[in-house]
């Protein structure tokens, strides 16, 4: 059966997350769905990252098995066609290899979350970033996230739910960046990440910009290895799958 794999953009809003759900709707039922109207399914599609519930996506990957075998463009074309009008795109389309999958083949995923600082109500970017009531120290919260840096135990970062096997990650880059008017953009990069833990981060970030923490108490929690030391975790809204890392890009 020929494989193929998608590049995803979606907006989170409207899903309980990408995982497939029962009784609610979400970003991989929709795509099954799609497919179901270009081949007889069932279908089961894998992703790279499983995305919470109004988390959003620029560059998700998922991979499909389909009996023809189709032009990748032509592929791309119809399931945007059959996708709307739910938030999904389908921005590019590659055949790969059928031992290639879109999880277990990435090394590296990208997150991108957007926060802003300003008193007003958002009305353009509603639901797509975490509006903040008061200025934030963008260098403060930089210091805080350098101790984050490196192969940890992230248990103070992760969900009390989280399944994975084991609490240790190697945080490559966690950027804070002030990009003005109040708009600042927190860039973090890893092999794989915990359940929650770019929006502990961010969470626990903001805490340290509005003063209520000192950049070293990161650390501090860091090292505390208990899930009740982390700040608060952030709303979903201003997280964005960015970019999903291969060996060798499908879609160069």
């Amino acid at each position: 059966m020929p494989r193929f794999a998608l590049k995803i953009e979606y907006a989170g809003a409207p899903f309980a997350g990408w995982q497939r759900q029962a009784d609610q709707p979400s970003v991989q039922g929709a795509i099954e769905a799609a497919l179901a109207k270009l081949e007889p399914g069932p279908h089961t599609i894998a992703a790279a990252g499983r995305t919470d519930a109004g988390v959003h996506a620029m560059g998700q990957v998922a991979h499909c098995d389909l009996t023809q075998d189709w032009d990748p463009f032509r592929l791309s074309e119809a399931l945007n066609y059959h996708l709307k009008p739910a938030p999904v795109a389908v921005l590019a389309c590659a055949r790969v290899d059928p031992d290639w999958h879109a999880r277990f083949s990435a090394i590296e995923r990208q997150y991108l979350f957007k926060l802003i600082t300003r008193r007003a109500p958002l009305t353009f970017a509603a639901g797509q970033m975490w509006r903040v009531n008061t200025p934030l120290d963008v260098a403060a919260m930089q210091e805080g996230a350098d101790h984050l840096l490196g192969r940890h135990d992230f248990t103070t970062f992760r969900s009390s739910i989280c399944q994975a096997d084991s609490p240790v990650r190697t945080l490559d880059e966690l950027r804070v960046v002030d990009r003005g008017d109040g708009l600042i953009t927190f860039h973090v990069r890893a092999r794989s990440f915990l359940h929650n833990q770019v929006r502990s981060f961010v969470g626990t970030l903001e805490r340290v910009g509005a003063g209520a923490w000192e950049p070293v108490a990161v650390r501090h929690a860091l090292e505390a290895k208990d899930r009740s030391k982390c700040g608060p975790v952030c709303p979903p809204e201003g997280l964005y799958l960015e970019r999903v890392g291969y060996d060798a890009d499908p879609f160069a």
